[in-house]
């Protein structure tokens, strides 16, 4: 059985949101543990398998997952039937993919840097900056409702992520981000696992 290490009202929270989209809830071990929070509260949770003591953490047998992105592309490789994750073969593979680096290795850098007024002409010409980000999801759902189309993906859910943590004051965005966050936290999978956490 897959066991998925998670913290409530946190990162791993997205996880759990796409284990209710994908209808496997119930085909999933999902154990609370602790993770140190920013406000000094919580710990490291020696229950917590990952080797940093983080959240998510997903462990098939033998087998270990570890960041939102992969996790999220190992989850819709292994249950397709729900289709939020294009298949080998499809089309449109290579944006869902490129989307879920993308998040991982631009959006929530830029945002944390933007976060703490952190700029450097290095980070700029390698990362790029927060508005060009933003600018490239306008750029994106100004044409169509989803980042992959007309249909919601996983990587709809680990994009809008730090969006729906973080208000417009934190993390300003355009009218057509904003309209795309509100579609995805009005989803019932996002009510339920907020229940589910609370």
């Amino acid at each position: 059985m897959l066991t998925l290490y998670h913290a409530p009202k946190s990162r791993s929270s997205s996880v759990v949101v796409l284990l209710e989209e994908l209808g496997v809830l119930d085909k999933v071990d999902v154990r609370r543990v602790t993770i140190p929070r920013q406000d000094g509260s919580g710990a490291r949770d020696p229950a917590n398998p990952h080797p940093e003591g983080k959240v998510p953490y997903l462990v098939n047998g033998q087998d270990h997952v570890r960041e939102r992105g992969a996790i999220m592309l190992y989850l819709t490789d292994t249950f397709p039937e729900a289709g939020l994750g294009p298949l080998p073969g499809d089309p449109r593979r290579g944006q869902y993919l490129s989307w879920l680096s993308w998040y991982q290795g631009v959006l929530e850098p830029v945002a944390i840097l933007h976060f703490c007024g952190i700029n450097h002409p290095a980070l700029a010409a390698s990362l790029r900056d927060y508005d060009t980000a933003v600018a490239r999801l306008d750029e994106v759902l100004t044409k169509q409702p989803y980042l992959l189309g007309k249909d919601f993906s996983a990587a709809d859910l680990l994009v809008a992520g730090p969006f729906m943590f973080f208000g417009p004051e934190q993390m300003p965005r355009t009218p057509a981000v904003d309209d795309w966050v509100q579609r995805i936290q009005s989803r019932p999978s996002m009510a339920r696992v907020a229940e589910l956490d609370a």
